[in-house]
């Protein structure tokens, strides 16, 4: 099975709002991180993101269903940043986040430098995004006593 991405309209801000609190949910009772997880944010954020002119979502979808979503950000000329990337919890661990990160690449060859960030303390996050090429940059930013975020980037 291959994942596709498709761009996101204006109209699928509900749904893209919908689908990233509850991905980012099991993080959010962990962490209990009212400032700073997707699960807490507004429709009216996404919103609000979803019409910046240099910022767009896709929606991840493997044989026909919208498993995830992504936003990405253009921070440059040759850079990228993604946040956040999701995959539904029915369908993660299927490589599925993967497939949407290389597609990514491939549509936005342009692109030389793909920053991203999660929390550090999420081991499978860091390898994840470790295995598919992105180096930690140094920063990290203390969210909470037991919650660090840690950049990362990856030169193509």
């Amino acid at each position: 099975m291959k994942a596709i991405l498709r761009q996101a309209e204006f109209e699928d801000c509900a749904k893209i709002h919908k689908m990233q609190v509850s991905c980012f949910m099991e993080l959010f009772e962990k962490y209990k991180d009212y400032e700073t997880s997707p699960a807490t944010e507004t429709l009216e954020k996404v919103q609000e993101r979803f019409k910046q002119p240099f910022s767009k979502y896709y929606f991840i979808i493997v044989d026909n269903i919208e498993v995830g979503a992504v936003r990405i950000i253009h921070t440059g000329c040759h850079s990228m940043r993604i946040s956040p990337i999701f995959v539904l919890p029915e369908y993660q661990n299927m490589g599925y986040a993967k497939m949407a990160m290389l597609e990514l690449e491939k549509m936005y060859s342009d692109i030389k430098l793909w920053k991203l960030d999660t929390i550090e303390q999420e081991e499978k996050l860091c390898s994840f995004y470790e295995k598919l090429g992105y180096l930690p940059t140094g920063k990290r930013q203390d969210i909470k006593d037991n919650m660090t975020i840690v950049f990362y980037h990856k030169s193509v």
